[in-house]
């Protein structure tokens, strides 16, 4: 089966020094770009995250810190990674809650600008864990009889995500699916916006999902104390909570996506009070070309006046000689 693609779709994947978004590091990434026209291009780079990797985890994905100690660090290939990337939708497997978020760390550390405006993002995870809910190495045995050789290295896995794809539009194309809301549909189609609004269904604000969209497009916050109201509701009960999430331990794209809220919010509390000042202006001061009503203050009582006496008279000529 062919991909219908209206422009290149991307699947990668990541290996890294651990699985922390906000401190760990990618040591290599693995792009493989679906294009329109049904050709492929691929780019696998190892990364130096300059930091040491765990042994543990060295274990798992094979790459030692000797292995990527003369690789490019991120800073560098990040130019040549994001022109890669450019006019790509992107797609993996977990990437809405790893990879998308790790590679955006990425590119804010090294101060290089990667748009997500516009892109689509399909989880090949969340399509197999909504329909039969098992993990990459079940999926591809599952779905194309297979077994993934040299597992965990990214161009092993993100082919076989390839391939996983695929096998899955095949499959359910004409299989039903009912949400926990009842509605039911068949999401599963060769189509890039469906398939970005199938593995998408939390919609997440941020990918760490700390803050999700409400059915009428409000971001709502969705951890902690505050969880299920909208952000800006707690910017005007507690604004404080901005600089403490600025100041935390979350991810520099949460940061970012906090902080266009707070830019947004603190613009309305201005309109407001420009609003206000000036309704209250009109109140005071009468327009331009209006004449100015006042109710006429009651003339002063004129005091009572007193007659004039013979003995005033006598004191006036005594005083002035006359």
């Amino acid at each position: 089966m062919k991909l219908n693609l209206k422009r290149p779709l991307a699947f990668f994947d990541l290996e890294a020094t651990g699985v922390n978004v906000a401190s760990d590091r990618i040591v290599e990434i693995s792009i493989l770009k679906a294009m329109p026209d049904g050709t492929e291009q691929i780019k696998t780079m190892r990364i130096n995250p300059e930091i040491p990797i765990p042994l543990e985890v060295s274990l798992i994905h094979g790459i030692y810190d000797e292995d990527i100690k003369d690789a490019p660090t991120f800073k560098e290939a990040g130019e040549e990674l994001a022109r890669f990337l450019d006019d790509a939708d992107l797609a993996g497997y977990n990437s809405n809650k790893f990879d998308i978020p790790m590679l955006l760390e990425e590119f804010l550390r090294a101060r290089i600008d990667f748009d997500l405006e516009n892109r689509r993002f399909v989880d090949v995870q969340n399509i197999f864990h909504q329909m039969e809910q098992r993990t990459l190495k079940a999926a591809y045995q599952f779905y194309c009889g297979k077994s993934i050789e040299n597992a965990h290295s990214a161009e092993a896995d993100i082919k076989a995500t390839y391939e996983v794809l695929l096998a899955q539009l095949d499959k359910y194309k004409e299989t039903e699916f009912e949400d926990k809301k009842g509605n039911k549909s068949f999401p599963v189609q060769n189509d890039v916006e469906a398939l970005h609004k199938f593995t998408n269904l939390n919609r997440p604000v941020d990918f760490a999902a700390r803050m999700v969209y409400n059915e009428e497009g409000d971001e709502l916050i969705n951890f902690g104390k505050h969880k299920g109201r909208r952000v800006e509701e707690v910017f005007d009960a507690e604004p404080s909570y901005y600089a403490w999430m600025k100041q935390g331990d979350f991810p520099l794209y949460t940061k970012r996506c906090l902080e266009k809220i707070w830019v947004r919010w603190n613009e309305k509390k201005v309109v407001i009070r420009k609003t206000t000042e000036t309704v209250t202006k009109i109140e005071r001061e009468p327009a331009q070309g209006q004449r100015s009503f006042q109710k006429p203050q009651k003339p002063a009582k004129p005091e009572e006046i007193t007659p004039v006496t013979d003995d005033m008279l006598a004191q006036l000529k005594m005083k002035f000689g006359k």
